[in-house]
């Protein structure tokens, strides 16, 4: 052993005399910033080669955008576009709130009065959108009925400082999120073993899903590389979770024609690494429900774990059958391998915002979502969800909600909203220059043209006072319907028709012009091959959010 010892060493001793004798007289910065790229050179190239062949095209194309906008965003201009960008951001945020002169940065010296603090609240609800002309988008989904918005706030001002946290305390929130978690589990045919949690929203719910699924997976089957397998057109969520988490999320391809995930294509994503496959019912884009019996056979056979997101869709698919709507797809528990669903009872339960569950088919998949400290000097620390603390006012305002409506008046609105939406799908696909994205059999209609630049209508809508959502990959539009779209013999649905075909009768006529002003912003976004730019752009305009 020593002999090859002192052979290396000799060798090592000699490399090092060439390479002094061969740099001898180089000058100094010379080597340092010779030793600065080889070090980051390497560092790369080692990276790349832990990442696998499959990512390394991506990771490779991600460093070299980086490294192009650290040193030479100057000159590029991506520094003054950003900054640019932040400046636009907060001209819209001030031009909106204009008739407020007040801008508090920091406690006033003395106690303001409660009746002008009201005062000062009135003045911004003021400068919020009048939700109740019916041009948005989803956002508001009760429609304004009467005195309901009092009746919810009455029921949350009763447990307006509770917190389920501290459960001896405020036993009968507790009581309420029980019952809440057993009406919404029974809606979608759970057995007396589905389970499930509240959360603060339909992302929470996804995120807890996915850190179960990743402690189930590494607790029972050894996977230390999880890997998630969705359509491309899953939530965001999806890829939040997956950042979170340190997952690997793998995206299906959508059927052109169908707006479903390709099943081909998901399948032969499916690895040993995979803890969970994803099935939207409906998806948030254009909503198409997926193949979910086909998924979960899938995951079935495999032993994988499937989630169904009908954060969006659960309260208005769980009464379509009642309301007399064929949706074709079983999405439910009673489909053979679906393991949990995630619901949100803030969009069609009508419930105050801040309120989602997420359900699972038996108690031991959800412990993995839950989290506790036996060692902490302050005492045993668990909390079922991410949030310590919770609001029970939500969850008080969540069961009046539901008591209130019960299964006749979901049914109901199912019947007005989703008529609604079939009349706005048929009348859109009865429009030269347009067509619909799939079938969609929910309250989301997804639309698009092969005649002009949707984006165009885009903007003709947004000069009409719509809000409609611009979708992307492929470019196109939707509307989230709401009750407001029901209405007075659905009057709303009735002037959005008549807008669209207002303007595809213009964009017909000239079919090869583009998009202009902030109406064009999606289509140019498209083509930037570099999508950490529109990323930064985003979190730009959280900034400006933030600032005062």
């Amino acid at each position: 052993m020593s002999a090859i010892m002192n052979t290396a060493m000799t060798a090592v001793a000699g490399w090092v005399k060439g390479f002094n004798e061969r740099y001898e007289g180089t000058a100094p910065h010379v080597l340092v910033v010779g030793t600065l790229v080889c070090v980051v050179v390497g560092d790369r190239v080692v990276q790349v080669l832990r990442v696998g062949p499959a990512d390394s095209f991506e990771y490779t194309k991600e460093v070299f955008f980086l490294y192009l906008r650290r040193y030479f965003g100057h000159l590029l201009g991506y520094t003054k576009g950003i900054n640019d960008a932040k400046i636009g951001f907060l001209k819209e945020f001030t031009e909106k709130q204009e008739s407020i002169e007040e801008v508090q940065e920091e406690l006033p010296e003395n106690s303001i009065p409660k009746a002008e603090v009201l005062a000062l609240c009135k003045k911004h609800a003021e400068i919020n959108m009048d939700f109740m002309k019916g041009q948005y988008s989803g956002s508001i989904y009760h429609g304004g009925m009467e005195g309901y918005t009092e009746f919810i706030n009455e029921a949350m001002a009763m447990h307006q400082w509770s917190n389920p946290l501290h459960a001896g305390q405020f036993c009968g929130v507790r009581k309420m999120e029980t019952e809440v978690l057993s009406m919404v589990v029974k809606m979608f045919n759970g057995t007396d073993e589905c389970c499930g949690a509240m959360t603060s929203g339909g992302t929470e719910s996804i995120l807890l899903s996915m850190k179960a699924y990743r402690e189930l997976a590494r607790i029972e089957k050894g996977i230390t590389k999880p890997e998630l397998v969705v359509c491309a057109t899953a939530h965001a969520a999806f890829d939040k979770s997956a950042h979170y988490f340190g997952l690997k999320i793998r995206h299906a391809r959508m059927d052109p024609v169908s707006g479903k995930v390709d099943m081909k294509h998901m399948r032969s994503l499916i690895t040993s690494n995979t803890i969970c496959l994803v099935g939207s019912a409906y998806g948030f884009p254009h909503g198409i429900i997926d193949p979910i019996q086909e998924i979960a056979a899938i995951g079935k056979a495999k032993n994988i774990p499937v989630h169904v997101d009908a954060c969006l869709g659960g309260f208005i698919l769980a009464f379509a059958e009642k309301a007399g709507f064929d949706v074709e797809e079983v999405f439910d528990f009673r489909v053979p391998g679906v393991t949990s669903i995630s619901c949100d009872t803030h969009k069609y339960g009508f419930a105050p915002k801040g309120s989602s569950t997420i359900l699972y088919r038996t108690p031991e998949l959800r412990k993995h979502q839950m989290h506790s400290q036996p060692n902490w000097p302050g005492g045993i620390y668990a909390s079922p969800t991410i949030s310590g603390s919770r609001v029970g006012n939500v969850v008080a305002g969540t069961w009046a909600a539901m008591m209130s409506h019960g299964l006749e008046g979901y049914v109901q609105s199912t019947k007005e909203i989703v008529g609604a939406a079939r009349f706005i799908a048929k009348e859109i696909e009865a429009t030269p220059g347009m067509r619909l994205m799939g079938r969609p059999l929910g309250s989301v209609i997804g639309f698009a043209s092969d005649d002009f630049d949707i984006y165009r209508l885009a903007g003709h809508l947004a000069e009409k006072g719509w809000e409609l959502n611009s979708l992307q990959f492929p470019p196109s539009m939707h509307i989230c319907c709401t009750r407001l779209h029901a209405i007075n013999d659905m009057e709303n649905s009735k002037r959005l028709i008549a807008d669209i075909r207002e303007g595809c009768a213009e964009f017909m006529k000239t079919k090869d012009k583009p998009a202009t002003g902030s109406a064009a912003l999606y289509g140019t976004t498209q083509e930037i091959p570099d999508r950490s730019i529109i990323g930064d752009v985003a979190t730009t305009y959280f900034d400006a959010y933030y600032d005062v």
